[in-house]
């Protein structure tokens, strides 16, 4: 197998945890990046579940793409099934993304099993802020991913709407 790329839209973008040549920001049509996955461990419990990111149907998202070598495939892909994978609530697909010089590729990418029981379905900023606030899990506070993800983006120069609109929400509150 020769280089391939795969797609990160959440914490793979800032903490990817495997060996890659470059790094390129890539919009992925077809997908949005949501709040659309109950978390009952990490991020909240199963009497108070929180949200975590998933890629839904529709839209858009732009993240960032890694280039992985070819010899390190089973590595790479041994290591994304055992993050992603964990309770099956993604499905990993090869999907076309447009790096911003025009050029295209094919990446991994993984992408909410809308039917999951953890799929949340399409939640609004009002309903999406009052869930994450006051969720805890193992990993820590709902809000703090939430925060922390919207920063990240920011310093990656990623602008996401909808989750700046979550955060605001969250802050105001």
């Amino acid at each position: 197998m020769g280089d391939f790329w795969v797609f990160g839209y959440g914490s793979l973008m800032w903490r990817p945890g495997f060996a890659h040549t470059e790094t390129r920001k890539a919009r992925l049509c077809g997908y949005r990046r949501a709040l659309c996955i109950s978390s009952h461990i990490h991020r909240g419990t199963v009497e108070k579940p929180g949200l975590v990111l998933g890629l839904d149907r529709g839209g858009s998202c732009v993240g960032m793409a890694f280039r992985v070598p070819g010899e390190l495939s089973d590595e790479v892909m041994g290591y994304l099934r055992e993050r992603e994978l964990v309770t099956n609530v993604y499905l990993e697909k090869r999907l076309p993304v447009r790096f911003d010089d025009g050029s295209r590729a094919e990446a991994v990418a993984y992408v909410v099993d809308r039917s999951h029981i953890q799929y949340a379905g399409h939640i609004d900023v009002e309903e999406a802020a009052c869930i994450v606030s006051g969720s805890v899990g193992l990993s820590g506070r709902n809000e703090d991913y939430v925060l922390n993800t919207v920063d990240h983006l920011r310093a990656l120069g990623i602008r996401d709407r909808w989750l700046e609109s979550v955060a605001q929400r969250l802050n105001a509150s």
